[in-house]
């Protein structure tokens, strides 16, 4: 087997419960599942074997079979999204090439994120993991910038070398850019789509692994990987005019429904 998609969904989210199951109107009206709507995605992404849902909650099991989607259940005590995937992976009993961890908040995430995420991956071979990055517009850089001044804990950022390894991850908005950005203008900030490929065994070594302390602090599992010294290739995604934003918290509701409304997203 070569590609699996594993989507992490959680019912006791901290500071969205029960956010797998919100429903959210497209551009026609038409309500649908967090988990459904990421699902969708995941099975719009061409060269993938499987697509599993992989949860704690019967809530979101039930709900996930009941649109045809394939369920594995694990444990309440994974701490994050990788770990899940790690031990849905266990408990499927496969070794495929790559793992994608396509988390279940991310329902606006094209296609081409993760066929060149994957891709990236593969052209790397000494890389075990691998996340997508999306240059910030000026308007994109101007929302993250106005979550964190209203309190909220919103889009992640990220910052990389000449190589594309990844040098941190953050909450806050990094770099730090003197001035404003216009904005239909580039800025240097990138988004860190919240998708990641991992290689089986790096995957394993992960979960033995104890939580990192900036893991702990900024909520950011893929740190764990930087604080052990394993490197994170960040490969960089083209928006092709798609609005992207993952759903964090509850004000996020209306913003993707807004997105979704302007691309035609039903």
């Amino acid at each position: 087997m070569s590609v699996v998609i594993v989507i992490p969904a959680r019912h006791a989210s901290t500071r969205y419960p029960g956010k797998p199951l919100v429903e959210l109107r497209g551009a026609g009206g038409q309500a649908r599942s967090l988990i459904r709507r990421s699902w969708d995605a995941a099975m719009a992404v061409s060269g993938v074997d499987r697509v599993v849902v992989a949860t704690d909650d019967d809530r979101i099991r039930d709900h996930a079979k009941g649109f045809g989607a394939e369920v594995v259940m694990t444990s309440t005590e994974c701490r994050n999204g990788t770990e899940r995937c790690a031990e849905a992976i266990a408990n499927l009993g496969i070794t495929p090439e790559i793992v994608v961890n396509l988390q279940g908040d991310a329902p606006l995430t094209p296609a081409w994120f993760v066929e060149d995420l994957v891709a990236g991956l593969r052209a790397a071979p000494d890389a075990q993991v691998a996340t997508p990055v999306l240059r910030c517009s000026g308007r994109m850089r101007a929302d993250l910038i106005a979550d964190r001044h209203a309190g909220r804990v919103g889009g992640t950022t990220a910052v990389f070398g000449h190589d594309g390894q990844a040098l941190y991850f953050s909450k806050e908005v990094i770099p730090f850019v003197p001035g404003e950005v216009a904005d239909d203008a580039d800025s240097p900030v990138f988004h860190h789509v919240g998708v990641y490929a991992y290689r089986p065994a790096a995957l394993g070594e992960y979960a033995t692994w104890p939580e990192g302390s900036l893991e702990k602090l900024e909520g950011l599992e893929q740190l764990r990987f930087l604080e052990r010294g394993r490197h994170v290739l960040c490969v960089q995604v083209q928006a092709r005019g798609r609005q992207f934003w993952e759903l964090n918290n509850p004000q996020d509701v209306e913003r993707l429904e807004q997105m979704m409304s302007e691309m035609g997203l039903h």
